[in-house]
């Protein structure tokens, strides 16, 4: 067994982070559901833009599921224990659907770059076929990351030291518990996890400075417009990249105690992917309130 030391012990901070985890969990469940319904429901709503929107919402109910709800019970029970393999399977689904999303959210960079410098080509490149072929590759992408982590993980003995200063498993917080020396396995971690998120993060940056050079070129109006969705983009990408950069490209033991850094693209970030990517869409919107008609 593991011990997940959390947030805190004092009781009444207890309350208030489950409170507020909880809220957070159930804004994200809630506004992804109901993107990926409105999406599958609305045939106006087929284009590749949404295709990829409705499978980042899948990936972010995932993500926030692998440890918003293992984070609450502990909070509620004071039970702060978790057995080697729930850990090793915290950790597995942590950077599978950590990673996917990273790509997805590349793929999406690629999307857009597309529609905007592109059109004339944008039917050809992003066919249907095409999305389906990208998201397999995010996913298994995603996998084959994972597995890298989980097997070297699962490798290292654990003899001695048991607790995690954090509220989730993850493989700079567990390596640091092995019996051995783990040089080698950081090294790993940096060029795994670390040189993936920079990657990721540096081809998106690129991919929205070329649609900012490409309507200020070509468009004459709408270039505010443009800015203000890719600056907001940024914001939830700058949330979820760079604290992974400082956490897995740096030496684990410099940011393994900052929960404030895992909070960020943990908890943070799914819940504010569907209000800047998709809620501030006039589009969605209008499916959304002719799906509540005809409910109601």
């Amino acid at each position: 067994e593991f011990i997940l030391l959390g947030f805190s012990d004092r009781k009444e901070l207890q309350v208030l982070f489950f409170t507020t985890f909880l809220l957070a969990y159930v804004l994200v469940l809630l506004s992804n559901i109901l993107i990926i319904v409105t999406v599958w429901t609305d045939p106006k709503l087929s284009s590749p833009m949404y295709f990829l929107l409705c499978n980042l919402s899948f990936i972010d109910i995932c993500c926030t599921s692998v440890i918003s709800p293992r984070m609450m019970v502990g909070l509620l029970t004071q039970r702060k224990t978790i057995v080697f393999e729930a850990c090793i399977a915290q950790l597995f689904f942590l950077h599978f659907t950590g990673a996917s999303e990273m790509f997805l959210l590349t793929v999406m960079a690629y999307d857009r770059y597309t529609a905007i410098c592109k059109p004339l080509h944008y039917t050809t490149i992003m066919s249907r076929r095409m999305c389906w072929a990208l998201v397999s590759a995010c996913w298994a992408g995603g996998f084959l990351h994972s597995l890298v982590h989980t097997l070297l993980t699962v490798q290292l003995p654990f003899c001695g030291p048991n607790t995690i200063d954090s509220y989730f498993c993850d493989v700079p917080l567990v390596i640091q518990l092995a019996c051995t020396d783990i040089s080698g396995s950081e090294l790993l971690i940096a060029s795994n996890s670390g040189l993936i998120s920079l990657v990721c993060f540096l081809v998106l940056v690129t991919s929205y400075i070329f649609i900012l050079v490409t309507v200020r070129v070509r468009f004459n109006e709408g270039y505010w417009k443009v800015i203000s969705t890719c600056g907001s983009h940024l914001v939830v990408v700058t949330l979820l990249f760079v604290p992974c950069i400082l956490m897995y490209l740096h030496p684990s033991s410099a940011f393994s105690t900052n929960r404030h850094i895992c909070m960020s693209y943990t908890i943070f970030s799914p819940m504010m992917n569907p209000l800047i990517y998709t809620m501030r869409n006039k589009e969605v919107k209008a499916s959304m309130c002719k799906l509540w008609k005809r409910c109601r």
